[in-house]
């Protein structure tokens, strides 16, 4: 069997807010849940855990959010830098880019004003932007017009 993309996870600190960010702005939509124990814990370096795994999906795409209870999470809630090794971000196109923004915010994550960006393309402007979910991980908004 050739490999073939599964999903994304992230680990976050409140699964609720993460819900309310990932489905009302971006519109994901609640899958299955799992609760994780002993049997994973080898898989994921520790010797025991307690996590619940809460899939949301939209489309083909799928993003597990992962809710540590045992061991805690840990880390800074700040954007990494995009040079940094590893994962830089997560990008999605949007068609109003402004009220996804105002969505955004109003669910708990933030906007990178400074990275709003605007490319002139024939008779058609794309705009981005750098946004944030509430655990700092990278969002960016393409709004690459009609």
């Amino acid at each position: 069997m050739e490999p073939t993309f599964s999903h994304f996870g992230i680990c976050v600190s409140d699964l609720e807010r993460s819900l309310r960010f990932y489905c009302d702005a971006l519109g994901f939509e609640k899958a299955e849940s799992h609760e994780i124990g002993r049997e994973f814990a080898r898989l994921m370096d520790f010797p025991d855990v307690v996590v619940t795994s809460q899939f949301i999906r939209k489309g083909t795409t799928a993003i597990e959010l992962l809710a540590f209870s045992e061991p805690a999470p840990f880390g800074d809630r700040v954007r990494r830098a995009v040079n940094q090794l590893g994962l830089t971000h997560l990008s999605f196109r949007v068609g109003d880019l402004d009220a996804t923004a105002a969505k955004v915010l109003e669910r708990g994550g933030t906007i990178v004003e400074t990275s709003l960006t605007t490319i002139d393309f024939g008779e058609t402007p794309l705009r981005f932007v750098y946004c944030t979910d509430p655990d700092g991980v990278r969002v960016e908004l393409m709004d690459l017009g009609a």
